[in-house]
């Protein structure tokens, strides 16, 4: 049984990137404290020449900025200038139409769970049309990473089965076939992320391709990630690679490729509101669909918000449909004290205790060849360690096929 192993976006691989993530205003002031100590000055000024060479490519000109609550700064970005355009395959281009049928589906499901939205909508301005928005990026975001050349991507790892080896574990649901898309509403919490170099995620797959070198795999959800972002709210992201995760595809808008269409929703923003342990619940709805048409992959986000598309082109493997779809979470456990992390999956507890307590994924649905949706018939749980993360399945009239899953990481029986 194959499972994606999502792997950690950067691995800091000297002193010198070692950062405290728990105070983001000191990023700075500690990077050069550590620095002083193991990099000359000229070495870290070439690396922050870089940074800001890289920044000045990546962060496209706004004809408005919005200044989130959060502290994030949202960029209104022309459409035709965002950085998908710079993909050799993409040049010249301008985002093309909203497909012309969206995936259906005869039930309606009623949920119980309120739909969360964006923080930075909060600052009660959107962008206008005919941009998009776009989280910039900052000069300590890049500083964070150990690689410039690497930012925002995963690194090239060898795809595992066995997840104990790479320090990824999971707790999700999958099914292999013939699928179009996948959709789910996903739970958001704030869970605990213990180790600076770690994350916490909870989204779903959709995989074409071996694992070997051509893995073609779509991912979105939300996910905290203190290195990534800096700070440990959980945010809308994305994800996609057409080879295993070695040269093609990164994180959000951190490359050219996703085609933003969206001049509501920002990728990479912080989602609020959140979860609360025997409080109010609340979730997104997140469906990736192939348009039967041109053969895109279309991004849907909450109640009938198109994002955009990873357009065909991308891809090789997904260019025709997925093989395999997956919902779930992860964690890295980087066990750098010598013991299991304690960075929660999900709300931190375990799917026994339910609603209210233990995150879920309601209304599992996949694409069919008819762009239909339906509920997947052949799910099967996949938990690496159940005694630290787990996952248990379900099904009832108003919320379809559902799964609780997660845990707390570190406990009496995972050591």
């Amino acid at each position: 049984m194959f499972v994606v192993l999502l792997v950690l976006v950067f691995l800091l691989s000297s002193p010198s990137a070692t950062l405290s993530l728990h105070h983001h205003h000191h990023h700075r002031h500690h990077h050069h404290v550590l620095v002083n100590q193991t990099i000359s000055p000229d070495k870290e000024l070439h690396r922050l020449r870089r940074a800001r060479s890289y920044l000045s490519k990546l962060n496209k000109p706004p004809l408005k900025t919005i200044h989130s609550p959060d502290g994030d700064m949202i960029d209104c970005v022309p459409a035709h200038l965002q950085p998908a355009f710079d993909h050799p395959e993409l040049r010249g281009q301008i985002p093309v139409d909203p497909p012309e049928r969206r995936p259906v589906t005869n039930e309606s499901l009623d949920h119980g769970a309120s739909e969360a939205f964006q923080t930075w909508h909060k600052a009660g301005e959107l962008c206008p049309e005919g941009t998009v928005p776009i989280r910039r990026v900052t000069e300590e975001d890049i500083l964070r990473a150990s690689s410039i050349r690497r930012f925002g991507r995963k690194p090239r790892r060898h795809i595992k089965r066995d997840s104990t080896g790479s320090g990824h574990e999971h707790a999700v649901m999958l099914a292999s076939g013939d699928f179009y898309g996948a959709k789910a509403s996903i739970n958001v919490w704030s869970p605990r992320v213990t180790d600076e170099f770690e994350f916490s995620l909870s989204q779903l797959w959709v995989i074409s391709g071996s694992f070997e070198n051509d893995l073609n795999t779509i991912e979105a959800g939300w996910q905290v990630s203190p290195e990534l972002y800096g700070d440990n709210y959980p945010r809308f992201f994305t994800y996609w690679t057409s080879d295993a995760y070695q040269a093609t595809g990164c994180y959000n808008l951190m490359c050219s490729g996703f085609v933003q269409t969206s001049n509501r929703i920002a990728i990479g923003a912080a989602i609020s509101p959140r979860s609360s342990y025997r409080g109010r619940q609340f979730d997104i709805s997140v469906m990736i669909w192939k348009d039967p048409k041109h053969g895109h992959w279309w991004l849907q986000f909450g109640s009938g918000h198109l994002v955009g598309y990873w357009p065909a082109a991308l891809f090789s493997q997904l260019r025709s449909h997925a093989n395999m779809v997956q919902f779930g979470g992860e964690v890295v456990n980087t066990r750098s004290r010598g013991y299991h992390t304690s960075t929660q999956m999900g709300s931190g507890h375990f799917p026994w205790e339910g609603f209210g307590k233990a995150s879920y994924f309601r209304n599992l649905q996949v694409v069919d060849w008819e762009n239909n949706l339906v509920a997947p018939r052949n799910l099967r749980p996949m938990a690496d360690h159940p005694n630290c993360y787990d996952v248990r399945q379900g099904r009832n009239h108003g919320w379809g096929t559902y799964f609780y899953y997660g845990g707390p990481g570190k406990n009496v029986r995972c050591p």
